[in-house]
């Protein structure tokens, strides 16, 4: 389906023009006109405009660098709810949404699915045609709101947790950015060191005709492999990055790599902690969105991002359907800690699993921010220790021959 810009008069003869989605200029001629636009100008839409007659064209040139950030799904969904708990039908709440949206990709999205709602299908269902900026999660929450008539709550629950989970990814990132950052400039010195200068200072040693210590022997081997094959270097390490991520994708690589990062020292703890957190606050929050349980699980499960916790929840998943409760599965699992299926336990017997899923997820958030922060406390030194060794290093390897040397001149 492709996007259309267009001019158009609507019954009070007052000018109006947008950007929609239709079959054809034809097709959108007859949806505008059904309602009661009139269209005077029509011409497909692109991205970078050319002057020209009447409307102008827009070529798309910047498409590849228009991203839908999940934080504006998070604002897009709170501005609905606000909308629709303020009495303003749908299709006008979607009109200013779409009025408003700043991402072009957004736009012709919100456009068709105004179209399509217009046209009588359900918010739900005209979501679901998106499903790169509105995830399966995204979409039965909704489709759960226009069930139960309550879409304004469950949008305000949605954007809530959308935002408390774009809140934890970005805690993580900027965590990690400093030991990053300290790791490559690190990696760029080490290697300018060794490319540029350790060649200049020991080109001196060759001259001397005297048995070099060994740590400068390996030094020099070192600079020479790096100097002289260093595009080599590159396309090995290409490769085997290509050949991991490869291994990662089958099931069998990303089965093995994901239970060996749930048993990494320090880190483990982390990803355990996180996929709970996330199962939890979905689980809850969909379950309180009057999602099916069965339904929840399966959801639940895509968006864990651990093979082995995946399994647990498939497994789990499979025991529901068979008569029995949540916890006692993953309980069974071995993966969940005994708190997480003690509470939820608990829950389930009081009729208050959707709370009692909130209560696991914010204290794992907390957790989670405490472990991060101390990770983050303990990379730092590491960092700048490994730095201080691999420059000690060089330097002691340069030093000690050229004392040698003086103590030959004295």
């Amino acid at each position: 389906m492709a996007s259309f810009a267009y001019k158009a008069l609507d019954v009070r003869g007052k000018n109006v023009s947008g950007v929609r989605e239709a079959e054809s200029p034809r097709a959108l001629r007859a949806v505008l006109r059904k309602e009661g636009v009139f269209a005077t100008e029509v011409c497909e839409a692109r991205k970078k405009t050319v002057k020209g007659k009447g409307l102008k064209r827009e070529m798309d040139l910047k498409s590849s660098f228009d991203r839908v950030r999940p934080q504006d799904i998070a604002v897009l969904t709170r501005q609905l709810a606000t909308l629709l708990r303020a009495g303003i039908p749908l299709t006008e709440c979607l009109q200013a949404l779409l009025e408003q949206a700043t991402s072009e990709k957004l736009r012709r999205a919100l456009a068709d699915v105004r179209a399509k709602v217009n046209e009588g299908t359900a918010l739900g269902d005209a979501l679901a045609d998106h499903p790169k900026m509105f995830t399966d999660l995204y979409v039965n929450m909704v489709r759960a709101g226009e069930t139960a008539g309550d879409l304004d709550q469950v949008l305000k629950r949605l954007s809530e947790f959308m935002d408390g989970q774009v809140r934890l990814r970005n805690k993580i990132s900027s965590a990690l950015m400093y030991p990053i950052v300290m790791a490559f400039v690190g990696i760029g010195i080490t290697g300018l060191l060794m490319v540029v200068v350790v060649p200049k200072i020991t080109q001196i040693f060759d001259d001397m005709g005297k048995a070099l210590p060994w740590n400068t022997q390996l030094l020099i081997f070192i600079s020479r492999i790096a100097g002289d094959y260093w595009w080599l270097m590159i396309l090995m390490g290409g490769g085997l990055w290509w050949l991991f991520r490869r291994w990662q994708r089958t099931p069998k690589g990303k089965l093995r790599w994901d239970r060996w990062m749930l048993k990494l020292w320090v880190v483990g703890p982390v990803v355990r902690m996180v996929a709970i957190s996330r199962f939890a606050r979905t689980l809850g929050t969909m379950l309180a969105s009057g999602v099916p349980l069965l339904r929840t699980m399966e959801i639940v499960k895509s968006i864990l991002g651990n093979a082995v916790l995946m399994n647990v929840v498939d497994k789990a998943r499979e025991a529901i359907r068979e008569g029995e409760g949540v916890a006692e599965p993953l309980a069974r699992s071995g993966e969940f800690p005994p708190m997480v299926t003690r509470m939820i336990s608990v829950g389930e017997r009081s009729g208050q699993l959707e709370s009692m899923l909130e209560t696991v997820a914010d204290a794992y958030d907390t957790e989670v921010d405490l472990r991060v922060t101390r990770l983050t406390t303990l990379m730092e030194p590491l960092i700048i220790l490994l730095m201080g060794g691999i420059v000690g290093f060089i330097v002691l390897s340069i030093l000690l021959p050229m004392l040698d040397m003086s103590d030959m001149g004295g």
